[in-house]
């Protein structure tokens, strides 16, 4: 065990470099006005369009924020995080900001929500890509718990921004969302390293690996057994979190309590969150990977058979709450960083293809989650998503576990040699 390793929370702060605190500041700014996902099905519905009609724009945004991941990794591969995030980030500003004015026209909707969620989305593997390289290797899990405090700050105030947006005009949520997403294009621009995303093609001793097409990495990837194992554990999580966030209201007013006890599971979700997720990661860094993925899942799957008994009392939706968001906090951060640990020539597709899984599994969560509470009730999910969870952690026992280094083979002896 390194001394790094045991480095607390503000060393760790002040030996953060420069353009990572400028990478984080920049996602938190986006963050705070990032309204789209959150509050279109409200905007639409308070303008007059039907519910059915916003759900479907709803679907849109998450179609092109699946695609949106992909296109992020290949940007990003071929001309650098910087410029990237520059790019996507300077087209969703207008994007975003137009949907007022195109509400009323639903084709024209739906075409600028589904590149709007494409181009928002596009941005998160370059700055995964630019956190792994600018991070010192020994902090590179900590900068990855950094990156998760700082979109978790963003969406704890963004709704409170909302509400006085709200009170206002309505379209000040997008115009706001707008100009926030232009603002981080600015500050990419200007304070973001300059770097190239075929720059490792000229790097001494490359090889041809390095200089990889796409095809050639992914079928890599395909056949990489413990990195697909990973994605797997990665897709039930995210189907459950997500999943569990759309049922949990549903399931505490059925259960009787008023609306206010989901208000007070999601503050203290967030408080414990940002308050404890750093200190944390300083303990689970000296632990292997494979490990923190099984502990963390483990703990969330108990806060979710927790909820199971919600309908018995409140305390079990508080215990429950502070088990799951224990787990997240556990494995969240070494579960993030593990594809920003490959090599430089493929890293930025590995984030890629993680992020594309994870937005596909965020949009089928919700879904089958309410279809699994409309049909067999509380109980049922929350056992269904405690499952998922322990399956998740098992496979990360095999997908982050560093494989073996095989033992040299000795050369032959060459003829004439001996004496």
């Amino acid at each position: 065990m390194t001394g790094s390793a045991r480095t607390g929370v503000f060393a760790v702060l002040r030996a953060t470099p420069a353009p990572v605190r400028y990478l984080l500041a920049g996602m938190l700014v986006n963050q705070l006005g990032a309204f789209v996902q959150t509050f279109l099905v409200l905007y639409l519905t308070f303008r007059g369009s039907s519910p059915g009609f916003a759900g479907v724009c709803l679907a849109a945004y998450s179609v092109g924020a699946i695609f949106g991941a992909m296109l992020g990794g290949e940007l990003t591969h071929r001309f650098g995080g910087r410029t990237t995030i520059v790019a996507v980030m300077t087209c969703a500003a207008p994007l975003v900001a137009s949907i007022p004015l195109v509400r009323g026209v639903p084709a024209a909707l739906l075409a600028v929500v589904a590149l709007a969620g494409l181009a928002i989305q596009a941005y998160r593997p370059a700055a995964a890509v630019l956190l792994a390289e600018c991070m010192p290797e020994e902090h590179k899990v900590m900068g990855f718990s950094m990156m998760r405090i700082a979109l978790n700050i963003g969406a704890a105030v963004a709704p409170l921004l909302a509400a006085l947006l709200i009170l206002v005009n309505w379209d000040l949520l997008f115009w706001l969302d707008g100009a926030t997403a232009a603002l981080w294009a600015l500050l990419a621009f200007a304070l973001l390293p300059r770097q190239s995303g075929a720059r490792h093609r000229t790097e001494p001793g490359a090889g041809p690996a390095r200089a990889a097409g796409a095809r050639v990495v992914y079928g890599t990837m395909l056949r990489d057994t413990r990195f697909l194992c990973y994605l797997v554990a990665g897709v039930f999580g995210m189907m459950v979190y997500a999943g569990s966030v759309a049922v949990l209201p549903l399931d505490i007013v059925s259960a009787g309590y008023p609306v206010g006890l989901y208000s007070t599971v999601l503050v203290i979700s967030s408080v414990v969150l940002i308050t404890c997720e750093l200190k944390i990661t300083t303990y689970i860094v000296r632990i292997p990977k494979y490990v923190a993925g099984l502990a963390g899942n483990l703990v969330s799957g108990l806060g979710f058979t927790l909820y199971g008994l919600i309908a018995q009392h409140p305390f079990f939706v508080l215990a429950g709450a502070l088990f799951a968001v224990s787990g997240l906090m556990i494995h969240g951060p070494s579960t993030a960083a593990h594809p920003a640990t490959f090599p430089v020539a493929v890293r930025s597709r590995y984030i890629a293809t993680k992020e594309t899984l994870s937005g596909l599994a965020a949009t089928i969560g919700p879904v089958l989650g309410l279809f699994v509470f409309s049909r067999a009730g509380g109980p049922v999910f929350w056992g269904c998503c405690a499952l998922l969870s322990v399956a998740a952690g098992s496979m990360h026992i095999y997908g982050l576990r560093t494989p073996p280094v095989p033992a040299p083979v000795p050369e032959p002896e060459a003829v004439g040699e001996r004496s």
